[in-house]
């Protein structure tokens, strides 16, 4: 851990370097953020593979994080000026009114380990766009990821100390929050963590995002295309070995199509290559840590005990790395671990609806909403049923995804606030409005 003298240097630094950019011009930036990409894009193999070793993604899956990241500071680059401009506002009576998106300060971001690269990214480029500065508190077992990043963007020619590196305890992170020299806090973690850091940065009268994971529904109509479903429905529960915030967790199968349904998805399930995660065919990689392997095969074991059925899986793999079993489980009903908790880990969870409405009401029947899915062939009715869902996004004929075009984010306890898009860009601004009144 840093001491208190170095996490006092780093703030100030941290402070100073704000002071720097927020005078900075755009453009500048701008032109900042495509040396950035440029960058990623020349060490994304070495990025690749410190991500691997660190938290156990397949390399192939570290590959496109690291894409993933330069294109999306690409499409800031390209898009946050406009985002940002100074908007005019018609007035009645003739004043020139405007609104400013300006600065507020340095940011404090808890970052989790599940995708070291992507999740710091789609923070710290919208939020220093805009003129902010950026300390990262990052997950302490991707801290390789954390400096390789810290490096990119002092590389790229941002001043230094203004992407800083928090490595501190808990009461140290809370100190930090309530700093004057911090202006808001992000998190992305567990519903505990966020609880935390909200009230703290409430108390403090300051402006905190938090994105607290999901048990998102994948919906199955009877009028879908089962093989397509499928195909999909498998990627979206084994990406990263299951260790996705926004990605489908409880499978609600309407009852004509569910047999069939269960069936093929299990024997495509079964098929998933695991092990080694540098092995371009590996699908499944290690969990990143035994203690959180251990926690999803107790979910497991509950989710059994309450009366649900194993259909694949369910045990922990043999021999060195923290590999589970992809895991298949029939017969979930509300009250049920797998169904009511996010399992973060290979594990799917089926239940059956009896009807389109059921459906609707199960997959509304969680405390988390944070991403859906929805499987029909009548895009129409998809677009009306997703209305009703009580989730920060809908896939319709797809999976939960994220882009720097659409906002992502959560409502419930699935949290708060709006990450990419413009709404991203313009998250942790103030958005200023001035009246300029003509004098007689």
């Amino acid at each position: 851990y840093q001491t208190t003298e170095e996490v006092e240097a780093l703030l100030e630094q941290n402070a100073a370097a704000f002071r720097l950019w927020r005078a900075t011009p755009l453009r500048e930036r701008v032109t900042a953020y495509r040396r950035l990409s440029q960058i990623l894009r020349d060490r994304a193999d070495l990025l690749a593979r410190l991500i691997t070793s660190e938290m156990g993604k397949t390399f192939s899956a570290a590959r496109a994080e690291v894409e993933k990241c330069a294109a999306t500071l690409d499409w800031i680059a390209d898009n946050g000026p406009s985002v940002l401009a100074d908007e005019p506002v018609s007035v009645d009576n003739g004043d020139q009114v405007y609104v400013s998106y300006l600065p507020v300060g340095s940011i404090l971001a808890v970052m989790p380990w599940n995708f070291p690269l992507w999740q710091v990214i789609r923070a710290s480029g919208p939020i220093m766009l805009s003129g902010n500065g950026f300390i990262l508190k990052h997950a302490p077992n991707v801290m390789g990821s954390a400096y390789a990043l810290q490096d990119a963007y002092e590389s790229a020619g941002f001043p230094a100390g203004l992407f800083a590196n928090l490595v501190t305890d808990n009461d140290t992170v809370a100190r930090v929050i309530e700093d004057d020299r911090v202006a808001a806090v992000t998190l992305t973690g567990s519903m505990r963590a966020g609880s935390a850091v909200a009230a703290i940065a409430g108390r403090a009268l300051k402006k905190s995002l938090l994105e607290l994971g999901g048990a998102d529904a994948f919906i199955v109509l009877a009028d879908a295309d089962i093989d397509q479903a499928v195909r999909a429905a498998v990627q979206a529960r084994f990406q990263n070995a299951g260790q996705v915030c926004l990605a489908a967790k409880r499978f609600i199968l309407e009852a004509p199509i569910a047999e069939a349904f269960t069936q093929k998805f299990i024997a495509a399930v079964s098929q998933l290559k695991v092990g080694d995660p540098m092995d371009p065919q590996t699908r499944v990689g290690p969990m990143a840590r035994k203690d959180l392997r251990a926690e999803l095969h107790h979910q497991v074991e509950r989710t059994l005990e309450a009366g649900a059925t194993l259909l694949l899986g369910g045990h922990k793999l043999e021999g060195s790395g923290n590999f589970y079993a992809p895991t298949v489980l029939g017969n979930v009903v509300p009250g049920m671990a797998a169904f009511d908790e996010e399992t973060f880990g290979p594990v799917a969870a089926i239940t059956v609806a009896d009807n389109a409405e059921h459906a609707i009401e199960l997959a509304n029947n969680s405390d988390y909403g944070l991403g859906g899915n929805l499987w029909t062939a009548d895009i129409q009715r998809g677009q009306r049923m997703a209305r009703r869902l009580e989730t920060g996004g809908v896939f319709i004929n797809g999976f939960s995804a994220t882009n720097a075009r659409i906002p992502v984010g959560g409502v419930k306890k699935s949290g708060y606030g709006r990450e990419l898009s413009h709404f991203g860009l313009r998250e942790f601004t103030n958005a200023q409005a001035v009246w300029a009144k003509e004098l007689d």
